[in-house]
């Protein structure tokens, strides 16, 4: 589309919104767009709908059918309704639950929805406040509803605001609801068809009686509750980044047993403008300093972190050498599973229908760990929703242990289904103090995982193309990475190449064309090397960036090997990056 042609569709999509069904707010920040010189913020704000996408909604808040707004919420709450309505015609009673985090409009925004669901007959719970997401999937289960949003744009800049939709089973929508949901949303033209007067009648507060059962359930997965006990004052650093966890990681860290949990006041304000960090991410090791400045000064052993909505977690811990480290999500996912599986076999509880989940782009070290202790590894797509799925389909029938991704989300529990922060401070406390049971530190237990199943290194790159040439610059990309595979990995041979976009793979050794068994397809190319190194490609679904994940893998032989193949990882990594053109 030309520039004019572009402009023109743009003001005539904005004046529509200057009609009486908008709020004189909202029109008064639409003619200001369209009054300034300066087209950008106005294209940017229109030239195309805030799309509610099967993760939902998440884009920048401000006027315009491409910000999130009570308009955007709007629209995806009426047809979200709309298609609950017509899934669930025969019951007598169609129930949601309705949760936020601590951003700005994040209130508003859930007590709009309220609004609309109540409008439409649906009886909705309301938290009283901010609380974790994994919380409200708890929740959806717990009360027997047969859908449940969150507002929260997890571990965005502050800008950002979101809204997550999550099915009867308490996870994220997957086929065939998530697609319906959609082609109901896409139904919803303009702000005349949204039902705004909501029915009070229909919203029920709930709060500190669902905290209370879900601490509960909590505790439920202790493994090592001796071990705590003789380490119950083992210093704790937490940090909420001033979002949910604050009061609920506290409190789950008390019913489990420690009682030295040190705070960062400074970020145990609760505040959607994050004042103290940048981004409120706990990837970032600028959004943990203050917590490791903290566990300095006290002489902690554990720092923990968790991100605004508390469905991903942080942690830094002491290095041999007493210097402050970060793990990362790969380490802590390694660290998850080790441990798990470990005290699971110690306790008696494998029987051999018990199994873990990763996704594809996180470390192979796992499933070296789950196959040589007969424990089943399912690999899925990036995203938690199919992580739920798997759980939803061995419901029943096999044991759930545990399952991660490598971006610090991690889930210890089966009545939850999505990613939950909350029990993973937990069980990493609890780890802890187990590893001091055996006299050594959580990164030597590491250290001990490296040892035994091979070291790995990986890094993730995310390269940042915001708008819309931002958009068609990165598929662009997947399109060359797709139509020119990869040869070698850092001159290692690639053997395996994957593309999930068709469900195909090519193994070279053999020339064979193999059929990957997943459930859909997905944007996402795959390269494995002859010496283990892989390298996965992949858009993000919700953040304007293109994801590159580098893993590296060498069999070591003690401790004392660690260091050389972490450097020699760290070269190789470099070489993989320069031959990727990032």
């Amino acid at each position: 589309m030309e520039n004019n042609d572009l402009l023109e569709m743009v003001r005539s999509k904005a004046e529509g919104w200057l009609t009486e069904s908008y709020d004189a707010e909202t029109r008064a920040q639409v003619q200001a767009l369209l009054d300034n010189e300066d087209p950008t913020e106005l294209i940017e704000s229109f030239y195309k709908d805030l799309e509610f996408g099967t993760g939902g909604l998440r884009g920048i808040m401000g006027a315009g059918s491409n910000r999130m707004n009570i308009y955007t919420v709007g629209a995806a709450t009426q047809g979200l309704s709309n298609y609950l309505k017509k899934e669930f015609a025969d019951r007598e009673e169609i129930k949601v639950v309705i949760g936020h985090d601590c951003r700005n409009n994040s209130r508003k925004f859930a007590e709009i929805s309220a609004d609309i669901f109540s409008a439409n007959g649906i009886k909705v719970y309301l938290f009283e406040d901010l609380r974790p997401t994994p919380e409200m999937s708890f929740v959806i289960r717990r009360l027997g509803c047969q859908s449940g949003i969150i507002l929260t744009a997890s571990h965005n800049p502050k800008e950002y605001n979101g809204y997550k939709a999550y099915w009867d089973d308490g996870a994220q929508m997957i086929a065939p609801h998530d697609r319906n949901t959609i082609a109901e949303v896409n139904k919803i033209r303009n702000a005349a068809e949204i039902n705004f007067k909501g029915n009070k009648s229909l919203i029920e507060i709930v709060g500190k009686e669902m905290d209370a059962q879900y601490i509960q359930a909590l505790t439920t997965l202790s493994l090592s509750p001796e071990a705590i006990r003789r380490h119950s004052d083992m210093k704790i650093v937490y940090t909420p980044i001033h979002g949910t966890g604050v009061e609920m990681v506290p409190a789950a860290l008390k019913a489990f047993g420690f009682t030295n949990i040190i705070h960062v006041p400074e970020q145990d304000v609760v505040s959607g403008d994050f004042p103290t960090v940048v981004s409120p991410n706990p990837e970032e090791p600028a959004a943990l300093s203050m917590a490791v400045e903290k566990a300095k000064e006290t002489d902690a052993e554990l720092v923990l972190a968790t991100d605004p909505d508390g469905d991903r977690v942080g942690a830094a811990v002491k290095n041999n050498a007493g210097e402050w480290v970060l793990l990362n999500g790969n380490q802590t996912c390694l660290l998850f599973v080790y441990y798990l599986i470990t005290r699971w076999k110690e306790l008696g509880k494998i029987e051999g229908n018990e199994y873990i989940v990763k996704t594809i782009v996180t470390t192979e070290t796992i499933r070296t760990i789950a196959e040589k202790n007969g424990v089943q590894m399912y690999d899925v797509y990036t995203g938690f929703k199919w992580i739920a799925d798997v759980m939803r389909k061995n419901e029943g029938k096999k044991a759930y242990i545990g399952g991660g991704e490598e971006s610090y989300g991690f889930l210890c529990e089966d009545f939850v289904r999505d990613k939950d922060a909350i029990s993973a401070c937990a069980i990493l406390a609890e780890m802890t103090a187990w590893a001091k049971d055996q006299g050594i530190t959580l990164y030597q237990l590491l250290q001990k995982i490296y040892v035994e199943y091979g070291y790995s290194k990986e890094i993730g790159i995310s390269v940042v193309k915001k708008g819309k040439s931002g958009a068609e610059e990165i598929e662009a990309m997947m399109k060359r990475f797709r139509e020119n595979p990869l040869t070698e990995l850092a001159g290692s041979k690639v053997c395996l190449f994957n593309d999930f976009s068709t469900l195909k793979g090519h193994s070279y050794p053999d020339d064979e064309v193999l059929t990957l068994d997943m459930p859909t397809t997905s944007n996402v190319l795959q390269y494995f090397a002859e010496d283990q190194t892989k390298v996965s490609i992949r858009p993000s679904g919700t953040e304007p960036k293109i994801k590159f994940y580098c893993e590296v893998y060498s069999k070591i032989n003690s401790v004392d090997d660690i260091p050389a193949a972490e450097a020699a990882a760290a070269e190789k990594i470099e070489r993989i990056k320069a031959s990727l053109g990032i």
